[in-house]
């Protein structure tokens, strides 16, 4: 095992060059770049957070206003006009664009290599800093959501498959669909109109993931108050996250219960407890485990992105997607380093936890097969 976990180590440099590499050359033919956010903003023209800048529908609503000033028009940049070329020239030195294409591909690789990923181009702070200040908000999301999810999955997909057919698995599996179909910016919206000083009750904050007194609080005040800002926020996300895991749960159990060596087991006169838990589990689990990287994931930061935006909380969903709109390249590069690597690990830890779950399972003696 120990083998097979040093060549899974070394095989996510590759990987990480893979990815970073591709997203890079990519983003460079992407209309919107960092100079011409720039020019933008100098010329009065709001730009950002828009689509017509991702899809390039907005140039002639750019350029046409910059063509009545006159200029020269030789610049490569859309609403350039009007701008002298030493302005442009500066702007470029300012943001790195006036080295080559490969010049800069080159200083990326050299300067994550050590992860140091530079400054954002827009916010004037470093972009490790930028990604600390909101890790604790998705760290805060994710673990807790994808923690109860799972508690509470698992164990109903469980008892789901135990008693299939019955009247609990009706309305256990009406209740979990209904709970699915609702969105899940939806759903926030509603706790908020209900229990955060909407319409009816206050009892949960709006915002922010801490109180401004927070640190004033005793360690079990501190506690509270930190679970008392997730509350609302992290029902919105598990709620929909219930039915995916509890079927996947379901099904996988069913069909083991439903092989040869369980009617076999049960021939020998072995317990449903037993069977359950020496026969079924280690092999039903390991479907489950296999889902477990890509879901904790995807609610860690993608998944979150509207609860970040409704209850106002600062983490690297909402962080990412700015810098993608606003073409920050120092920034979106960054997250996608670190999303790549954590779920590059996640995958590693979850490979392991296969043999925690089946010893039988030995990665390495199917490499050398």
């Amino acid at each position: 095992m120990g083998n097979y976990i040093l060549r899974r180590l070394i095989l996510i440099i590759p990987t990480l060059w893979a990815i970073i590499t591709i997203n890079f050359f990519i983003v460079q033919i992407a209309p919107g770049g960092p100079v011409e956010q720039a020019i933008a903003r100098m010329s009065g023209i709001e730009s950002n957070m828009t689509m017509e800048r991702i899809s390039g529908q907005g140039a002639r609503e750019t350029a046409e206003p910059e063509a009545e000033k006159g200029g020269s028009g030789t610049s490569r940049y859309r609403g350039s006009r009007g701008l002298a070329p030493e302005e442009i020239a500066a702007i470029e030195k300012r943001f790195g664009f006036d080295k080559p294409l490969h010049i800069r591909y080159l200083t990326m690789l050299k300067n994550y290599a050590t992860f140091n990923f530079g400054e954002s181009l827009f916010r004037g702070r470093t972009v490790i800093g930028l990604i600390g200040d909101r890790m604790p908000v998705s760290v805060s999301l994710g673990i807790w959501s994808t923690l109860i999810i799972y508690l509470v999955s698992i164990p109903l997909g469980i008892r789901k498959a135990v008693n299939h057919g019955s009247r609990f698995d009706v309305w256990s599996s009406t209740a979990v669909i209904l709970g699915n179909a609702i969105p899940v910016f939806l759903f926030a919206i509603l706790l908020i109109i209900l229990f955060a000083g909407g319409s009816y009750l206050k009892i949960f904050p709006l915002r922010g993931l801490l109180s401004d007194n927070w640190r004033e609080l005793s360690l079990l005040g501190k506690i509270g108050d930190y679970f008392w800002h997730l509350a609302l926020p992290i029902t919105a996300l598990v709620i929909g996250g219930f039915a995916t895991l509890t079927m996947l749960t379901k099904n996988s159990f069913l069909d083991e219960i439903n092989k040869q060596y369980v009617v076999t087991a049960r021939a020998k006169g072995a317990t449903e407890k037993r069977i359950l838990r020496n026969h079924v589990f280690r092999n039903a689990m390991l479907l489950i485990i296999a889902g477990f990287p890509s879901a904790f994931i995807s609610m860690f930061f993608t998944g979150s992105l509207l609860i970040e935006v409704i209850f106002s909380l600062e983490g690297l969903g909402l962080l990412g997607f700015e810098a993608t709109m606003q073409r920050d390249y120092p920034v979106m590069f960054g997250t996608l380093y670190i999303f790549t690597l954590l779920g590059l690990v996640l995958n590693l830890i979850s490979d392991i936890t296969y043999t925690l779950v089946d010893p039988r399972i030995d990665f390495e003696s199917r490499e050398v097969a």
